[in-house]
């Protein structure tokens, strides 16, 4: 059984980075703490990570990426920029799937970390952000590997990440649904914790409070994650017949929203209307085609992927300064609303 840092940490009910800077001998660090940490990891026979050991002597020329699924069309566009931005740059990519889960995305890292790739690029599952358990980042920025988040990210990792202006595109389809004289919008999102969910809700909030329509809470069906409930979404328009519009986190939602809008017999837009997050081929190929919030993954993939590699490639400085970049969603209209 290899002992980690984490297991030195835990039993010695002191912080991961504790462990890390005793078993470097920092001046930060009591003696007292230090030999304590120190005595402990030689008796249990701790080896460091040979991660900062391969770093220094060689790079892999690969590059780690971890994503949440494959289902939603975004991340695939996202790894299409990764791939085409790191390959004209010589790099290799290697994709992980953490399929939503904490467990899947720790062993995901943990076994390229070990001297395996150069840097990472990620998306937390929604598993890690309900838990807000961020060790296995810490441990590995500790370690001197670069990271770079995109789309769904913590401010509890000091990184560079990328993301796109979710709030704005929530705000705008909104807006735009509110113009055409919608009145009652309902909003088909996840829970808080996601942080991408937290912001749409807020932007689609904003927009019925700046337009002097109101929030009504009860118009807004939170699912517990990015997956299909069908049940959820059924049991919800049952209850909210008035609705004249929905704006939905994702494309899935929205297609499977629009279906049962027409089975009950409403017209598209006519009677009701629909706004997706994704520009991928459900809302191009749906029928009536969806208007969404285009997220502009490959250029977020493309971004994220020379954020790393100029990470990987530069200077080890003393101050490293880590850039959050944003970018704008736009609105492509399609016929699920009026044009």
């Amino acid at each position: 059984m290899k002992i980690t840092l984490k297991d030195i940490a835990r039993e010695l009910e002191v912080s991961i980075s504790t462990v890390s800077k005793a078993l470097k001998n920092s001046e930060e660090i009591s003696r007292d703490t230090k030999e304590k940490v120190q005595a402990f990891a030689k008796l249990y026979n701790y080896k460091p990570n040979n991660i900062a050991i391969s770093l220094k002597n060689k790079r892999t020329k690969n590059i780690g990426v971890v994503i949440p699924d494959i289902v939603h069309h975004f991340f695939t566009t996202v790894i299409r920029g990764i791939e085409k931005y790191a390959n004209a740059r010589g790099y290799n990519v290697i994709v992980c799937l953490s399929e939503e889960s904490f467990d899947k995305e720790v062993i995901n890292m943990e076994m390229l970390a070990n001297g395996s790739i150069d840097g990472f690029i990620m998306s937390l599952s929604s598993e890690t952000q309900q838990k807000g358990d961020y060790n296995h980042l810490k441990e590995v920025t500790e370690q001197g590997i670069p990271v770079v988040l995109f789309d769904r990210i913590t401010n509890e990792i000091d990184c560079d990440k990328v993301i796109i202006d979710d709030e704005l595109g929530a705000y705008m389809a909104t807006q735009k649904l509110i113009e055409q004289g919608r009145k009652k919008i309902a909003l088909i999102s996840t829970d808080d914790y996601l942080s991408v969910s937290k912001a749409r809700t807020m932007g689609y909030k904003k927009a019925l409070t700046d337009s002097g329509l109101g929030v009504d809470e009860s118009r807004i069906l939170k699912l517990p994650t990015m997956e299909m409930d069908e049940m959820g979404i059924k049991d919800f328009f049952e209850e909210h017949p008035e609705v004249d519009a929905v704006l939905c986190v994702n494309e899935i939602f929205a297609v499977y929203s629009m279906r049962l809008a027409q089975e009950k017999g409403l017209k598209i837009p006519e009677d009701i209307s629909f706004i997706g997050f994704t520009d991928g081929f459900l809302s191009k190929y749906a029928y009536p085609s969806l208007t969404v919030v285009a997220q502009h993954g490959e250029k977020m993939g493309e971004i994220s992927a020379q954020m790393l590699i100029d990470k990987v490639e530069g200077e080890k400085g003393e101050e490293e300064t880590f850039l959050t970049k944003t970018l704008e969603p736009t609105l492509v209209i399609r016929d699920s609303i009026f044009h």
